[in-house]
């Protein structure tokens, strides 16, 4: 937001560093989200500085950096979600969208499955891998909330059939989908993509898209990979993966048509 605002002004990170005396490094970090707490203080500064003259704007955008103040559930689990804030994010989204080719969305992992995926991944003793079964679980809480986001997951067949069968962990899994997906008005959309379906948009890997409930918090994309993250905002790049998002849709098979696939995978593994 603050980076927008002064690309609105019209000015450059030199000029407006140049006005507040600031060191360019400063802002350039807070720019970057690279802050841990928030001066409201300064960002009345650059308010003032970017002429954001509008009381109901600049108190949204006050608002913005008071809640970042704010210590999180997920501080407690910082050493499983490390510097990754996109649990901060996805907590405050209103609607959640993702594609996942190999795993199931950790929104809807059971504690079994969650086991299985940290071990698979190469976690460590049986305390760590219980740490992140615990995080995960806590991050499924936003779905138990009075308002809870609305939900929209499609999730690959291999991602299913990649399950494991001991200890009940794929018919536990599974039946934990089909239970979400039947129940009426929560909110949660799964679509299971066939192998039928061939090649399709999603053929370049998972993402996650979010959408805030405040104008002033615009949608952005969580792209993930094993040792980084990347947050995509510019409005060019939501657009494409929202258009790629909608493919999948189409190409997945329908939820009621989903069910019926996980109940059959149910009876034949």
């Amino acid at each position: 937001m603050l980076r927008q605002l002064r690309h609105a002004s019209g000015m450059t990170l030199e000029g407006a560093v140049e006005q507040l005396e600031w060191s360019r490094g400063r802002l350039a970090h807070m720019e970057g989200n690279k802050w841990t707490r928030p001066d409201v203080g300064n960002i009345r500064q650059l308010l003032d500085l970017y002429k954001v003259e509008e009381e109901e704007r600049r108190e949204a955008i006050l608002d913005l950096a008071r809640q970042s103040r704010q210590r999180g559930w997920w501080t407690k689990y910082s050493d499983v979600f490390g510097a990754d804030t996109y649990v901060g994010f996805e907590s405050e989204a209103s609607v959640i969208c993702t594609y996942q080719p190999l795993v199931v969305p950790g929104l809807l992992q059971t504690p079994g499955y969650a086991a299985a995926s940290a071990r698979g991944s190469l976690a460590g003793s049986a305390d760590e891998v219980q740490r992140i079964v615990d995080a995960r679980t806590a991050r499924q809480e936003i779905l138990k909330q009075d308002d809870p986001p609305t939900l929209w997951v499609v999730i690959d067949e291999s991602a299913l059939r990649r399950i494991p069968t001991a200890d009940g962990v794929f018919h536990d899994q599974v039946t934990h989908l089909i239970d979400t997906a039947a129940e009426p008005d929560n909110g949660i959309t799964v679509q299971i993509l066939p192998f039928t379906a061939g090649l399709h948009a999603g053929i370049s890997g998972p993402f996650v898209i979010l959408d805030f409930p405040v104008e002033t918090d615009p949608p952005m994309v969580y792209l993930e990979t094993r040792i980084s993250s990347l947050f995509l905002e510019l409005p060019e790049e939501v657009a494409e993966y929202k258009l790629v998002f909608d493919l999948l849709k189409v190409a997945a098979k329908s939820q009621p048509e989903s069910i019926e696939l996980m109940e059959r995978m149910l009876t034949n593994p």
